[in-house]
């Protein structure tokens, strides 16, 4: 669909859509309770503020590269059908083909309370076809507003059962690595894939002083990341989930990446985000019945400290 096409079926008061970086398009929604940006490919959400934040709680690098098949440093990236490398595969793409894809628009609404909600349905080819030849549909629903709420749905529409890993990569917007913490995961085991896939115990709330990569399992807890900095909590409250990963890269891999950018204060993009990422990873991959769907669902909130 153009862009033209796009406005006169979906567009909302405080909803649009947009050409942006790279030629791709962008539905725009500003409305009383937030601002957010979300690009087509990947039904990505690039960034998300909430009207009563002064900095955004969804951070996107200012060196975020835009284009066909190309994925977005920041924002809330959609790992699916697979998360981390393919379980045989080492051609395939990390994380899944699903953040590279183009998504199709399928409805929106402006709902009672004034949020604004976005529908995606994930638009197959041949490619993604022959790195996961299972009949099944992924849509993605966002909630745009003084919250944010997004649902992965998958539904299984082949005649045995499936079975995927998937995440929501999110990206958030914090004043510095080395005074923010993550609570909520205490005594939870988790895989450090820092330190060769070790399996460890979290004790107390997690802090970071070097990198930090890790798989946190059987875990459908709240977190909350703590920034004393921007004076405030970010919570992250999810269903459907049985896996947090929470990752920075740090100076060394961020500086190999090289789509961080300098950040605010020039001393890296990395220093103002943290990942903490709801998803069924490892042994949490879920197996969806035939004719059956599964959702993964996540509300993101920001409150003053």
């Amino acid at each position: 669909m153009t862009i033209a096409d796009l406005n006169s079926q979906y567009g909302q008061p405080g909803l649009s859509f947009v050409e942006g970086g790279g030629g791709l398009t962008f539905a725009e929604i500003d409305n009383a309770g937030g601002h957010a940006r979300i690009c087509l490919q990947g039904a990505h959400i690039v960034s998300w503020t909430p009207k009563s934040q002064a900095e955004p709680v969804v951070w996107v690098s200012d060196m975020a590269k835009y284009g066909l098949g190309k994925s977005i440093r920041g924002g809330v990236p959609v790992c699916w059908p697979w998360f981390g490398p393919h379980a045989t595969e080492q051609g395939f793409p990390g994380h899944g083909f699903a953040r590279t894809t183009m998504w199709q628009v399928t409805g929106s609404e402006t709902l009672a309370n004034g949020d604004t909600r976005v529908k995606f349905m994930l638009m197959p080819n041949d490619q993604t076809h022959s790195q996961f030849p299972k009949a099944c549909r992924a849509e993605l629903i966002a909630t745009v507003g003084a919250t944010l709420q997004v649902e992965l749905v998958t539904t299984n529409l082949d005649n045995e059962a499936i079975e995927i890993g998937e995440a929501l990569h999110t990206y958030f917007r914090i004043g510095d690595i080395g005074t923010a913490t993550v609570t909520g995961l205490e005594n939870t085991g988790y895989v450090d894939k820092a330190d060769g896939g070790q399996h460890k115990t979290q004790s107390g709330a997690i802090a970071f002083s070097g990198e930090v990569d890790r798989v946190y399992v059987g875990t459908a807890a709240e977190c909350v990341i703590v920034d004393p900095d921007l004076k405030r909590r970010i919570r992250v409250a999810k269903t459907g989930s049985r896996s947090t990963v929470v990752w920075t890269p740090w100076i060394e891999k961020a500086e190999k990446m090289g789509d961080f950018g300098p950040g605010r204060n020039n001393q890296g993009g990395w220093r103002e985000m943290v990942c903490v990422e709801s998803g069924n990873a490892l042994d949490d991959v879920v197996s969806i019945p035939a004719g059956e769907s599964h959702t993964l669902s996540v509300v993101y909130s920001a409150e003053p400290m």
